[in-house]
C-alpha cells in the first residue's frame, strides 16, 4: 500500500505542471480567431462575436468586447500584423460590445447609430433588471453616427452598415462585408439561444421578429453569418432562428389567452423542441418573462 501512495504521489507530482498551465490558460482572457475570407475573421472572446477586416487599408473592429478583455484583444490585432484599428463599428450600446471602444490605442475613429452615442454618453436606468449603467469614458462614444444606412469603402469592399429599428435595442445595426459574403448581425441573433431583448432601451419583440424576417428575405442562401453570441451560423441556422421566435410568440399568445398568468406559464414551461435554447445568458423563465411582457397578446392583423 506505501508504494501505491508514493507512485500517485510521484504522478501527481508530474502531473502537477500540465494542470497549473492549463489552469492559467482558462485564467487568463483570449480570442479565438477564424478567419472567414481573405480580409474578414471572426474573434470570440468573453462578450459578444466581433469582426474584424485587416488587409492593405489596415484594420477595421466591429465591437469591443468587455473592457477587462482589451488586452487580449489588442493581442489579438497585433497577431493579424494588419497594423492599427483605424474603424470601429458598434452594432449596439451594451457593454459586452462597448467596453473596449476607450482602450483600443491608437483611438480609431468609432461608428454607430445615433442612439448608441446618445446611450453610451449617459446614465442608463434598467428598471427590469434593477440597474444603473455609467457612461463610457468620453474616448469610447461614438464619432461618427447615423440613422439609416452608412458605407466604409476599406481593404478592397464596401463594408455597409444597416440600421434595423427596434429589435434587439433602438439602436442596433447590422454590418455587412459585401466583398465577402460575410454579415455580422450583432444581438439580433443569439445563435441555437433565447435572445436577450432589451425592453429598457426601445428593443421589442414584435420589431425583433419583423427584423429577422426581412433579413430572411434579404440574404444570400450562402451567406456567412456572424451572430452576437453563439457559433458561426448559416442562413439555415437563422431560419430555425425565426421559428423558434414565432412559434414561442405565439405559444404566450395562446397562454395568456387562455387566461394563464406568468408564473403559471413559466411552471408549464415550451415545448421540449426548444430545450437547451435556455443554456445561454437567456434562460426559458427570463424568455417567457420577456415574451409576457413585451407582447401585445392578440395576433398582428393582416391590413
Amino acid at each position: 500500500m506505501p508504494s501505491i501512495l508514493v507512485l500517485a504521489l510521484v504522478l501527481l507530482t508530474a502531473l502537477m505542471p500540465a494542470v497549473q498551465a492549463a489552469s492559467h490558460h482558462q485564467a487568463s482572457p483570449s480570442f479565438h480567431i477564424t478567419h472567414l475570407s481573405d480580409t474578414v475573421s471572426l474573434l470570440q472572446g468573453r462578450g459578444g462575436n466581433l469582426a474584424v477586416s485587416h488587409g492593405p487599408d489596415g484594420v477595421l473592429l466591429v465591437d469591443s468586447d468587455f473592457a477587462d478583455m482589451s488586452a487580449a484583444l489588442a493581442s489579438a490585432i497585433t497577431s493579424l500584423e494588419a497594423g492599427p484599428v483605424r474603424y470601429l463599428l458598434n452594432t449596439h450600446w451594451h457593454g459586452d460590445h462597448t467596453g473596449g471602444n476607450a482602450a483600443l490605442t491608437p483611438l480609431p475613429a468609432i461608428i454607430a447609430h445615433h442612439n448608441v452615442r446618445a446611450r453610451v454618453s449617459t446614465v442608463q436606468q434598467r428598471p427590469s433588471r434593477g440597474s444603473v449603467i455609467e457612461p463610457l469614458p468620453t474616448a469610447g462614444w461614438p464619432v461618427v453616427t447615423f440613422d439609416e444606412n452608412l458605407s466604409v469603402h476599406f481593404n478592397n469592399e464596401e463594408i455597409r452598415l444597416r440600421h434595423l429599428p427596434g429589435g434587439h435595442t433602438d439602436g442596433d445595426a447590422i454590418v455587412i462585408f459585401s466583398g465577402s459574403n460575410v454579415v455580422h448581425l450583432g444581438d439580433l441573433f443569439f445563435s441555437g439561444r433565447f435572445p436577450f431583448i432589451d425592453l429598457d432601451s426601445g428593443g421589442s419583440v414584435e420589431g425583433y421578429i419583423d427584423n429577422i424576417e426581412s433579413l430572411l428575405n434579404q440574404l444570400p442562401a450562402d451567406v456567412t453569418i456572424i451572430p452576437g453570441h453563439g457559433p458561426l451560423s448559416t442562413l439555415d441556422d437563422l431560419k430555425t432562428y425565426h421559428r423558434m421566435l414565432t412559434s414561442t410568440a405565439d405559444w404566450a399568445r395562446q397562454k395568456r389567452a387562455t387566461g394563464a398568468t406568468l408564473q403559471q406559464a413559466i411552471a408549464t414551461g415550451l415545448t421540449d423542441e426548444w430545450n437547451g435554447w435556455g443554456d445561454g445568458f437567456i434562460n426559458e423563465e427570463s424568455w417567457i418573462t420577456t415574451l409576457y411582457r413585451g407582447l401585445p397578446m392578440t395576433a398582428p392583423t393582416t391590413p
